[in-house]
C-alpha cells in the first residue's frame, strides 16, 4: 500500500506560509554552489559576529530547528504530537567542543532532556553524540589503538563516567538512549563502550541503542558481531539504522591518507547494506530498531516486515525517524497507519548549531533526488492548496 503521496496528511501541521518558506529554502538548498558559499559566508559572518543571526534564524534555522532552549522546543513538540501523532527526540546539536566545562554541560543538558522525557509522552528518546561528552581526538587515538598517557586516561575515564551517568539514570527513568554516530576513525572506541553499556543497562530491554551508519560497508559484519555477543553475555540490543551523515568528509580522507574508503561504491550498495540490517534485526525479538530513514522504499520494507514478523504497528521496538524540517510525507503519513515515529529536533543557540545545518543542506545537495522529491510534495501541496 503506497501512502507517502499523501501531501494533505504530511504538510497538515503547516501553514501557508510556513510551506512557503520550506518551497524557498529547498530551491535554495538544490543550488550546491550556492549551499557552499553561503556555509562558508554563514560561518565567516558569524565569527566576526556580524549581525545576520536574525536572518539565518528566520530562514534555515526555523525551519530545520526547534529553538534556542528546550523551552522554545515545546509548542512545536506538542503541536506535532497533539494534531500529527508524531514525537520528538530532543537533539542538543552543539558540534565541535572541546573543553571539560563544555562536555558537562552537555551532561547535564542530556540529564534534563531525560527528566523532559519521563514527563512527556510527546518525547520518547533522549540523544546524545559521543563527542559531546568527550574529545574527537581522544576516541581517535583509542580506536588507533594507541597507548593513552595516565593524563589522557584520566580524561578517558571521566568520559566513560558521563556515558554511565546517563544510562543509570535512563534505565532509572525507563528512558531509552540513542547514541550517535560519528566518523568512522574515531567509533571504533565508541562502539566498544556502547558495548559495554549495553552488557549492563540492557538486561530487560533496549535502553542504551547505537547508530549503525550502513554506507559503511563493514556494517552488517558488525551488526552479526554484535549479536554474537549479546546471545553470550544475555543483554538486549537497542540500534539506530541510518544511512550516514559523512560520506564524502569519509571519501576524502580515505583518498588522503591511503587506505581503501570505508563507504560502499555507490548509493545502490549502501540501499542494499541498509535493507539487509534492517531485515536481520526484524528478525530477531531481542533486538530493538530505530529506522531513522528519508527513504520510502526502506520505510514499505520495514512496514511489510512488520507484517511478516508478526510485529504491532505500535510495538515499542520499532520506531521510525527522520530529521526535522524535512520528509514529512514519510513521518506524518506512517503516524496516520498507527507506527511509532519521531522527529529528530535540533535545539542550540544559532551560532553553535550552524555546523549541523551546512551539514543537513550539504546532505541535501549530495543525495540524488532528496531535495528534489520535497520540491515536488510542497508544490504538490501548494496547488492543492490554491497558493
Amino acid at each position: 500500500m503506497k501512502i507517502f503521496n499523501n501531501t494533505k496528511i504530511a504538510f497538515a501541521l503547516k501553514s501557508d506560509y510556513q510551506l512557503n518558506r520550506a518551497y524557498f529554502l529547498f530551491s535554495m538548498i538544490k543550488n550546491q554552489l550556492l549551499v557552499k558559499i553561503g556555509g562558508a559566508v554563514a560561518k565567516f559572518a558569524l565569527k566576526l559576529n556580524l549581525p545576520i543571526q536574525g536572518v539565518i534564524r528566520a530562514t534555515v534555522f526555523n525551519h530545520f530547528c526547534g529553538g534556542i532552549t528546550e523551552d522554545d522546543c515545546l509548542p512545536i513538540i506538542e503541536n506535532m504530537y497533539t494534531n500529527g501523532n508524531v514525537h520528538s527526540v530532543l537533539d542538543y546539536s552543539v558540534e565541535g567542543k572541546d573543553q571539560e566545562a563544555s562536555f558537562d554541560e552537555a551532561l547535564e543538558k542530556i540529564l534534563k532532556i531525560i527528566n523532559f522525557c519521563e514527563e512527556k509522552k510527546s518525547i520518547p528518546f533522549a540523544v546524545f553524540k559521543p563527542t559531546g561528552f568527550g574529545r574527537f581526538a581522544l576516541y581517535q587515538k583509542i580506536t588507533e589503538g594507541k597507548k593513552l598517557t595516565d593524563k589522557e586516561q584520566e580524561e578517558w575515564n571521566r568520559v566513560k563516567a558521563r556515558f554511565h551517568t546517563v544510562c543509570k539514570t535512563a534505565l532509572a527513568k525507563d528512558v531509552p538512549i540513542l547514541i550517535d554516530g560519528e566518523e568512522s576513525w574515531m567509533q571504533k572506541a565508541a562502539d566498544e563502550l556502547i558495548e559495554e553499556l549495553m552488557e549492563i543497562y540492557n538486561k530487560e530491554k533496549a535502553i542504551v541503542f547505537n547508530t549503525l551508519q550502513m554506507y559503511r560497508h563493514d556494517r552488517m559484519k558488525y551488526l552479526k558481531t554484535l549479536h554474537k555477543k549479546a546471545i553470550e553475555k544475555d543483554f538486549y540490543i537497542g540500534m539506530k539504522v541510518v544511512r550516514g551523515a559523512y560520506m564524502e568528509k569519509e571519501r576524502e580522507r580515505a583518498e588522503e591518507k591511503g587506505y581503501p574508503s570505508p563507504i560502499c561504491e555507490n548509493k545502490e550498495a549502501t540501499d542494499k547494506n541498509y535493507d539487509a540490517a534492517t531485515t536481520y534485526m526484524m528478525k530477531h525479538p531481542k533486538m530493538a530498531l530505530f529506522v531513522g530513514t528519508h527513504n520510502e522504499d526502506s520505510s514499505y520494507l520495514v512496514m511489510e516486515l512488520a507484517k511478516k514478523n508478526k510485529i504491532k504497528n505500535n510495538d515499542y521496538r520499532l520506531w521510525f525517524g527522520q530529521l526535522f524540517g524535512m520528509s514529512d510525507h514519510i513521518s506524518y503519513n506512517l503516524a496516520n497507519e498507527g507506527y511509532n515515529v519521531a522527529k529528530y529536533l535540533p535545539f542550540g543557540p544559532v551560532k553553535d548549531v550552524m555546523p549541523y545545518l551546512i551539514r543537513r543542506a550539504a546532505e541535501n545537495t549530495s543525495v540524488a533526488g532528496q531535495t528534489s522529491r520535497e520540491l515536488n510534495l510542497l508544490d504538490t501541496e501548494r496547488k492543492r492548496r490554491k497558493l
